[in-house]
């Protein structure tokens, strides 16, 4: 069976190579998605276990299309009883890159009314729409003239893993936290710094990767292909009891701070919940006065504010010649890796990034930038 997982800007290959040790074949690397081919059990091993995929999409019904009236009749021909019942609530995501379709939304209601009025004809019940908590969600997909369907199998997104607490202003996705860890090289074997740590997203990120925490072990929504007819119910718990009996969480190697103590209660307060305490250690810290000292050298990754609202005025292009001044007289001997949309208060940490990668948060696109802090000179 054919299978598309969806994921951010830029997660593209280190998905792929996710997908392959899963065992997924003839993997195709797409705009923001990755095709795959796999049997059922692959499909809920993705599900339960990919850190990088927003949603495991199952293609079901293609078709040519260039005007509503066409798309209507398409979709109302298409056999749904046979997906759904009318006692299910369901929902429709659209994506459109098409000169014949301008609005995404309006594209949904017509799908949405062509499987409704289906059902009323062949049955005189039709089911309703949940927007928020469907039991099945579609996903169509408009490229130019053609038209592709597919059922969303994991409804909820997966970057939801079921820990945030929210309260936060401006929270990390799981999925971009889980990219910048790999594209970090952190390998867990090193300590992890994220001295700007909010609500403590990338340490909870990298507590799971290292520790083979399965991203769906705290999920409290259901997946969608829970509601199929197909759905075999001992075949997924198999597959989750295999990869939970795996998880091998080692001692502290994760460190965070920050200077705002209502985010740092936030992130003590799920850590804790998570029973994590013993492997994330998170203090109120400013990163000028974090104390490093007992830290053997490791990584830091750091998500700073943007300043996105303050048109690079002064304040926020001082704080970025701040981070560089504190990385040179305090973190000899890390790598530092720093996600920023500001790219001229980048400029100002005054160091020359050994690379760098072009990343989307959200609508802003980022740069993600890893400057090596040398022991003395590059050259020794």
């Amino acid at each position: 069976m054919k299978y598309i997982a969806t994921t951010l800007q830029g997660s593209e290959e280190k998905l792929a190579d996710e997908l392959k040790e899963f065992g997924a074949e003839n993997i195709e690397i797409l705009n923001r998605a990755v095709s795959f081919e796999g049997d059922k059990a692959l499909m809920y091993t993705a599900n339960y276990l990919s850190r990088l995929a927003l949603r495991i999409l199952k293609p079901i019904y293609k078709f040519k299309v260039n005007d509503e009236q066409s798309l209507y009749d398409k979709v109302y021909k298409y056999n749904w009883t046979r997906i759904f019942s009318h006692k299910h609530t369901f929902a429709i995501d659209s994506i459109i890159s098409s000169p014949y379709f301008n609005h995404s939304h309006y594209v949904s209601l017509k799908i949405k009314d062509a499987i409704v009025d289906q059902f009323r004809d062949k049955l005189g019940k039709r089911p309703s729409v949940n927007i928020q908590e469907s039991d099945f969600r579609f996903h169509a997909y408009i490229n130019d003239d053609e038209c592709q369907i597919s059922l969303d199998t994991s409804g909820f997104s997966l970057h939801k893993r079921g820990y945030r607490e929210s309260g936060h202003k401006a929270p990390l996705n799981e999925v971009l936290a889980a990219s910048l860890i790999q594209w970090s090289g952190w390998d867990g074997n090193t300590p992890l710094l994220d001295p700007m740590c909010g609500s403590g997203t990338i340490l909870i990120e990298a507590a799971m990767y290292q520790g083979k925490i399965p991203c769906g072990f705290y999920r409290k929504n259901k997946y969608s292909f829970m509601n199929y007819k197909d759905y075999d119910e001992s075949l997924f718990n198999s597959i989750k009891n295999k990869y939970d009996t795996q998880i091998n969480l080692e001692p502290i190697k994760l460190f965070g701070g920050d200077h705002n103590p209502a985010y740092v209660n936030m992130a003590q307060f799920t850590i804790k919940q998570l029973k994590l305490e013993q492997y994330i250690k998170v203090i109120k810290s400013p990163f000028s006065r974090y104390p490093n000292e007992a830290i053997p050298k490791g990584t830091i990754i750091v998500n700073p504010p943007y300043g996105e609202r303050l048109n690079n005025d002064d304040s926020i292009l001082s704080f970025y010649s701040d981070i560089g001044d504190i990385l040179k007289q305090q973190y000899s001997g890390w790598n530092a890796w720093i996600l920023s949309s500001n790219f001229t208060a980048l400029k100002q940490i005054a160091l020359k990034p050994s690379k760098s990668i072009m990343v989307y948060n959200g609508p802003l696109q980022c740069k993600f930038q890893l400057f090596e802090m040398y022991q003395g000179s590059k050259k020794n």
